[in-house]
């Protein structure tokens, strides 16, 4: 049974307004907002918490989709697209908006992980959500961020994982914590960094390995670089020096899954 909405008053519209755009509000409700048809169907088959659904009314969506996501305790809301339109985060809003759980955890979940990205300081929502989803596409076991990322429930950032947001296990600790838990697990950390003391990251083994990956412009801090096992380099014949940093998240996540 779905409810008709008219007003951007509407308690609803605010609160899924205020969590597209406020990291704060994400974390403390520990929810996030979705939108698109792929990405409810992605979320469902995912097992995540659907919490409410909002649809314009001229929107063509899977019903089964609808009818599951109610089965399971979402509650529908229909409005019309020009309301749909204040509450989207895109230009060409998909027909409907969604909120359900935030899919952050502790690192503790992570303890049975062979192969892990590590990230300190990635800024940019679309590096982020690609790196999302190449490690879901080669089967990595997680990713911890560290300080400085931006937010993983962002929407730009959960719009470009293409539903790998999902699935992925994703933690977030600081720094020395992270070291420290990696340390337990006696899982060694690799950074890669362009330095005199990197080695190619053919000669490391990835077998059962964490692999930092640093801020875009700045690479990882002075900190990161001694608290690391090792520092490595993508061997490049070419003449540019450096890669973006979610190409270079994909080289390496490539070269893990080849260790397997």
């Amino acid at each position: 049974m779905s409810i008709r909405i008219e007003s951007r008053e509407n308690s609803l519209v605010k609160r899924l307004v205020r969590l597209s755009n406020d990291r704060k509000f994400r974390k403390e409700m520990q929810e996030m907002v979705c939108e698109g048809e792929k990405m409810l169907g992605e979320a469902l088959s995912s097992g995540m918490d659907i919490h409410d659904i909002l649809l314009a009314e001229d929107a063509e969506l899977d019903t089964e989709l609808l009818r599951q996501a109610e089965g399971q305790g979402a509650k529908l809301y229909i409005c019309p697209s020009s309301l749909l339109s204040k509450v989207s985060n895109v230009k060409t809003p998909q027909g409907v908006v969604f909120s359900c759980e935030r899919p952050v955890a502790e690192l503790h979940v992570l303890q049975d992980a062979k192969r892990l990205m590590v990230l300190e300081g990635l800024q940019d929502p679309g590096n982020l959500g690609t790196i999302i989803r190449t490690a879901d596409a080669f089967a990595l076991d997680g990713i911890i961020l560290c300080e400085g990322c931006v937010d993983p429930t962002s929407p730009k950032v959960v719009r470009a994982t293409m539903g790998a947001a999902f699935r992925m296990p994703i933690a977030a600790a600081p720094l020395e914590q992270t070291v420290t838990f990696l340390h337990e697990q006696n899982m060694p950390l690799y950074a890669a960094a362009l330095s005199e003391s990197s080695v190619p990251l053919t000669r490391v083994d990835l077998t059962r390995a964490a692999v930092m990956i640093g801020n875009e412009g700045r690479g990882i801090t002075k900190k990161a670089a001694a608290l690391c096992t090792q520092q490595i380099i993508i061997p490049m014949d070419g003449r540019a020096e450096s890669l973006n940093a979610s190409v270079a998240a994909s080289i390496i996540m490539y070269e893990m899954s080849r260790k397997v």
